[in-house]
């Protein structure tokens, strides 16, 4: 038993003495973890569903979404589940009624309460803790005009509402002793946020504003039109933090133009499919060989970060 021991030991050694040392594993750039950030524009946030389909139909993985206003709407159903095709489909079918009641009041002539019933229809979850990926929605503190971010935990009803109330229109809703307002009102598009959510590399979906031959008819488009004259000189703040910028062209449609949902789909299917080339360079994935006709289209709706 001691030979067999110790010719036992001279093999091991034997092997340990001629065994070269294990090469350097290589390790490539670890794959991007992508975030989108969906701006509001109320009804034109169906354009935010056109994009998801294409993202999903060319297998482009979303760790992580968040938005306003009508963005928070479209990320909280992607998030919980709900496809692109899915959200497409109940944005073409919504009309403002489904998510708003008109009533008189000395804080604006419309109150959400509605929006929950549509938003227990289309969200597959309702609580932040228990969605697909990490979901994030933004408000705004009417007194402070600070951004109030909310994300990880709670259900998502009363951020959704209070990120959709846009001010003179939406009654504010009360939170925690707060008020709040719209998010676009302190975060144009959340794209610091989805970072913070985990994204090392951030897609903002921007609904540019009205064309300048688009003319307000009533006192919501005015007031509309003004707020987008704001945001447009504070677009730094979030494209400092996009790595990509898809803005769907819906810039001659109005807030209100529910009507317009499958042309507003196919705007963000456009500009979706425009940016993929770019996308597939973080992924290192191929690209796949268009046609001539495909090659010669043009690409609207993709600017710079």
């Amino acid at each position: 038993m001691r030979a067999v021991r110790a010719v036992s030991s001279f093999f091991s050694a034997l092997r340990s003495s001629g065994q070269k040392a294990a090469a350097p594993r290589f390790e490539g750039p670890a794959a991007p973890r992508i975030g989108l950030a969906l701006g509001g524009g109320f009804a034109r946030g169906i354009a935010h569903a056109g994009v998801l389909k294409v993202f999903q139909q060319e297998g482009i993985p979303i760790h992580a979404i968040a938005g306003v206003s009508a963005g928070s709407i479209v990320a909280a159903a992607f998030a919980s589940g709900a496809s692109g095709e899915e959200i497409a489909r109940a944005g073409c079918a919504m009309r403002f009624a489904d998510v708003a009641r008109w009533s008189l009041s000395r804080t604006g002539f419309v109150v959400s309460e509605r929006m929950q019933r549509f938003l227990t229809k289309l969200l597959k979850r309702h609580r932040f803790e228990e969605m697909a990926i990490p979901l994030g929605v933004v408000a705004t503190d009417l007194l402070t005009g600070e951004a109030v971010d909310f994300r990880d935990s709670g259900d998502v009803f009363v951020p959704i509402r209070a990120s959709c109330s846009y001010p003179g229109m939406f009654r504010p809703v009360h939170w925690n002793g707060r008020l709040l307002v719209d998010g676009a009102m302190s975060t144009e598009i959340p794209a610091l946020l989805a970072r913070q959510l985990g994204a090392t590399r951030v897609i903002s979906v921007h609904l540019p504003a009205l064309a300048p031959n688009v003319v307000p008819t009533n006192v919501f488009q005015v007031v509309n039109r003004c707020f987008q004259i704001m945001q447009s000189r504070s677009e730094h703040s979030w494209r400092v933090h996009s790595d990509l910028v898809i803005s769907p062209n819906v810039r001659g449609l109005q807030w209100d133009a529910f009507a317009s949902g499958p042309d507003m789909v196919k705007a963000g299917e456009a500009a979706a499919r425009a940016a993929l080339p770019r996308i597939r360079e973080w992924l290192g994935t191929p690209e796949p060989v268009a046609s001539p006709a495909v090659l010669a289209a043009p690409t609207p709706g993709l600017t710079p970060a």
